[in-house]
């Protein structure tokens, strides 16, 4: 998952001592909000793990085969049944590649302004399936609206899709948010303990004002209700002149260029189904 570097942690931990807006949310998202998400995206397994969370055998026969000497890793036939590989290591059994959720499609795409989040636009406007073109058939994980930007999943795991974006699950969604005035602190307080709308009290959350820049904030959320960040500011009176979503389930934007994209790896696959504890 995002390696949060010593720097943002140092200045995390500043914006808390500085600014005491932050609610204690249920013991659920507190446990998630202080996960850590440390990336082990090319950390080594064994490779009977490797094949059977490819689907191509259980475990026991894994090693069966790689004691036949059917398996060979980077072009070398292995037999030692403690071999380990990362998911950067080329693995064939049979003369076969052998991937990792072959079957299964999983990106992550850093938004643009102005696409809107749908498989296709009746109004011919310009949606994230026109910057994701795949042949397998994906969609958006959720929604971002028209102006927002950053980090959407984008799959064709209807049963990851769902878990995702179930309340039950409470994802977390760290937001970039650019107000058109400084947030008065008792507006402040009120937004991370709820906020009664149309739709229903939202759920408590966690605000970081930045410092010399009041009308700068990180929003992190559990939940992910049709417009929902900008509905509540609008709620005090503000309008929201900038919505980046930084994060997903963990899964950061961070090394993709606006409108770009990448598949997600081996770990960050795994660690999504973990989290809404869907079987390995």
């Amino acid at each position: 998952m995002t390696k949060i570097s010593k720097r943002d942690a140092t200045y995390i931990e500043k914006i808390k001592k500085e600014f005491s807006t932050i609610a204690k949310k249920s013991g659920t998202g507190k446990k998630q909000a202080s996960r850590n998400y440390v990336d082990e995206a090319n950390k080594p397994v064994r490779l009977n793990k490797y094949l059977a969370d490819a689907g191509i055998a259980s475990r026991r026969k894994a090693d069966e085969l790689i004691a036949e000497g059917v398996v060979k890793v980077n072009g070398m036939k292995i037999f030692d049944l403690g071999t380990k590989v990362k998911n950067t290591d080329t693995v064939t059994v049979n003369g076969d590649p052998v991937t990792i959720y072959k079957n299964d499609i999983y990106i992550i795409l850093n938004k643009p302004k102005d696409t809107i989040t749908t498989t296709s636009d009746d109004f011919g406007r310009k949606t994230v399936m026109d910057i994701v073109k795949k042949r397998a058939r994906i969609f958006p994980v959720g929604r971002l609206d028209r102006a927002t930007t950053g980090a959407l999943l984008m799959t064709n795991d209807g049963e990851l899709a769902n878990r995702l974006t179930h309340p039950s699950y409470e994802i977390e969604r760290e937001y970039n948010v650019t107000l058109d005035k400084a947030l008065d602190m008792n507006d402040a307080k009120e937004l991370v303990n709820g906020v009664e709308l149309e739709e229903g009290k939202t759920k408590p959350c966690y605000l970081f004002i930045i410092p010399d820049e009041p009308n700068k904030l990180r929003l992190v959320l559990t939940e992910g209700k049709n417009r929902e960040v900008r509905k509540m500011f609008e709620h005090f009176g503000y309008e929201v002149r900038k919505l980046d979503r930084k994060l997903f389930a963990g899964i950061s934007t961070k090394g993709i260029k606006r409108g770009e994209y990448r598949h997600l790896d081996r770990q960050e696959i795994v660690e999504l189904k973990k989290l809404v504890k869907i079987k390995i």
